[in-house]
C-alpha cells in the first residue's frame, strides 16, 4: 500500500511543471551533497577552511571567480605558479671558487592580459649549516629591460615580496613591483601592461659545500576558481560545497524533528485527554510567549557556536510550538471517527490506535508541510551564521556571507561573495517550496482545482 500511494504521488506531481523543476533542484542539491561528502571529507574540510594562508598559499586574496573574464572586456589575470622543481624550469650550478658554489633558476612565463596582477611573491626553502646563501633577484621584460629586483638572505623557510622592497619601489619610479615589473612604460600617464614572456632569474650564492635553494615563484592572478576567494585566501567552493550537506541535513532533521514531535505530542494528548492534554496545552502557551532566536543568541554567545547544540535546543523549543494546536484541533475530530470506536471494541491498546489509527490520518496534511518547512530551517541556519553564531568550525553558506559583511565585500564590489551563498540558499528555498505547493494540491482535495 506504501508503494502504491508513493507511485500515485509521483503519477501526480507530474502532472505539475513546478514540481518537476522543484525536483530538479532538491535532485542537484543531493548529488553535490553526496560529492562533496566523498571528494572532501569532513576532516579535510575543516583543515581547509581553518587553515588560511598557510594552506592556500597559492591563491590571491578576495579574487572573484575565473568566469567572470567571460563577461568583460578586460581579460583579468589568473595566478601563474612557477616551481625550480618543474621540468619547464631550467637550472645550472658552477663553482666559483672552492667555498662558494652560484645556482641561477630561470622562470619564465608568458602574460597575456589586460590587467596587473595582485601580488609577486617568491617562497625560498634552503637548507645550510652555519651560513645562509645569498639571493640576487633580476627581472627580464619582454622588451628586454633588465630590472634589478632585489638582494636577500633567507632563513631556511622564507618569502620574498617584491611590493614591501622600499628600493625596488623607488627604482620603478615609485610603483609597486606588480606594476612596475609589468608596464610598458612606467612613465605614462595612463600605465598599460606589457603583453609578451618575462623571466626572472633567481641567482643564489652558496657558501656551504651541502647548502641547497630551493624556490617557487607566485604571481597572484585577480582572478581564481570557479567560485573565487576570501580575505584569507580561502578558496570559496569548499564552502559552497559542504554547505549543501550541513543546510539539507539541517533543515531536514529540523523539520522531520519538529513536525513528528509535535503531531505525537498533540495525538498522545487528544487520546488520553483531560490532565495529560491540560499539561500539554498549558506548556505551548507558555513556549509560545519565549522568544526563539534571542535564546539560541544567548546559547551560541554564552555556551557554544554547535551548529549540532544549536540545532537540537531549536527542536527542543519547537515541539511545544503553535502546531501542537492544530495538530489537536485535527485530532479532536479524528478521535470521534468511527474506525477508531471499532479499534476500541475489537481491543486495541492505546499506543496501537494513536500511531496505527490518528496519526496516518493526519500525514497527507503533514508532508506537505514538512516540505516546507525544510528551507525556513535551512535560512535559521544561514541567519545564525551571519548574526556571527554560526559553528566556527565548519565552512556553511551563511558563514560566507558573514565573512563578506564584516569584510565589506559590497562596499568594494566583491559582490561573487555575497551572490554565491545567496543565490544558493534562494535555490534551496525555491526547490522544497515548489515541490511542497504541489504536494499540498495533491493532498488536498480542495486545492486541486486552483
Amino acid at each position: 500500500a506504501t508503494m502504491s500511494t508513493l507511485r500515485n504521488t509521483f503519477t501526480e506531481l507530474k502532472r505539475y511543471p513546478s514540481a518537476i523543476g522543484g525536483l530538479a533542484i532538491i535532485l542537484g542539491l543531493v548529488v553535490v551533497s553526496i560529492y562533496t561528502l566523498i571528494a572532501i571529507p569532513y576532516d579535510e574540510a575543516v583543515r581547509l577552511w581553518r587553515g588560511g594562508e598557510d594552506v592556500w598559499t597559492e591563491n590571491p586574496k578576495t579574487a572573484p571567480p575565473v568566469w567572470v573574464n567571460y563577461f568583460s572586456r578586460t581579460k583579468l589575470p589568473e595566478t601563474i605558479v612557477l616551481s625550480s622543481q618543474d621540468e619547464s624550469v631550467t637550472s645550472t650550478l658552477d663553482t666559483l671558487s672552492e667555498e662558494m658554489d652560484e645556482s641561477i633558476t630561470y622562470y619564465q612565463f608568458d602574460y597575456a592580459y589586460d590587467a596587473f596582477p595582485a601580488e609577486l611573491i617568491l617562497y625560498v626553502n634552503s637548507s645550510f649549516r652555519e651560513k645562509p646563501p645569498h639571493i640576487s633577484l633580476t627581472w627580464i621584460t619582454p622588451d628586454g629591460r633588465e630590472i634589478r629586483a632585489g638582494d636577500f638572505s633567507p632563513r631556511s623557510s622564507d618569502s620574498f615580496r617584491f611590493s614591501q622592497d622600499d628600493r625596488l619601489i623607488r627604482r620603478l619610479n615609485g610603483l609597486p613591483a606588480e606594476q612596475g615589473f609589468f608596464a610598458a612604460d612606467t612613465e605614462a600617464e595612463v600605465i598599460q601592461p606589457l603583453k609578451g614572456r618575462y623571466e626572472l632569474q633567481v641567482s643564489s650564492l652558496l657558501f656551504e659545500e651541502d647548502s641547497t635553494v630551493d624556490s617557487k615563484l607566485v604571481v597572484y592572478g585577480r582572478v581564481h576558481g570557479l567560485a573565487g576567494t576570501d580575505h584569507r585566501r580561502r578558496d570559496l567552493m569548499v564552502a559552497l560545497l559542504w554547505g549543501t550537506p550541513i543546510a539539507l541535513s539541517f533543515g531536514l532533521l529540523a523539520a522531520i524533528g519538529t513536525t513528528i514531535s509535535t503531531m505525537t505530542i498533540a495525538a498522545v494528548g487528544v487520546w488520553f485527554g483531560n490532565l495529560s492534554d491540560s499539561i500539554i496545552q498549558r506548556i505551548t502557551e507558555v513556549n509560545l510567549i519565549l522568544p526563539l532566536l534571542p535564546i539560541l543568541i544567548m546559547i551560541g554567545t554564552f555556551y557554544s557556536r554547535s551548529i549540532w547544540l544549536m540545532l537540537g535546543v531549536f527542536i527542543l523549543l519547537s515541539i511545544f510550538g503553535a502546531g501542537i494546536k492544530t495538530y489537536r484541533a485535527i485530532f479532536l475530530q479524528v478521535k470521534q471517527s468511527p474506525y477508531i470506536e471499532a479499534a476500541q471494541a475489537y481491543g486495541a491498546g492505546h499506543m496501537r490506535i494513536i500511531f496505527k489509527y490518528m496519526v496516518p490520518r493526519v500525514l497527507p496534511m503533514v508532508v506537505p508541510q514538512l516540505v516546507v518547512l525544510i528551507p525556513s530551517f535551512v535560512f535559521l541556519e544561514a541567519s545564525l551564521a551571519v548574526l556571527g553564531l554560526g559553528d566556527p568550525v565548519l565552512p556553511t553558506w551563511g558563514k560566507i556571507i558573514n565573512d563578506a559583511y564584516a569584510q565589506g565585500a559590497l562596499y568594494n564590489a566583491q559582490y561573487y561573495w555575497v551572490l554565491e551563498p545567496a543565490v544558493l540558499l534562494m535555490l534551496a528555498g525555491l526547490g522544497f517550496a515548489m515541490v511542497g505547493f504541489a504536494l499540498d494540491r495533491i493532498f488536498n482535495p480542495r486545492l486541486r482545482g486552483l
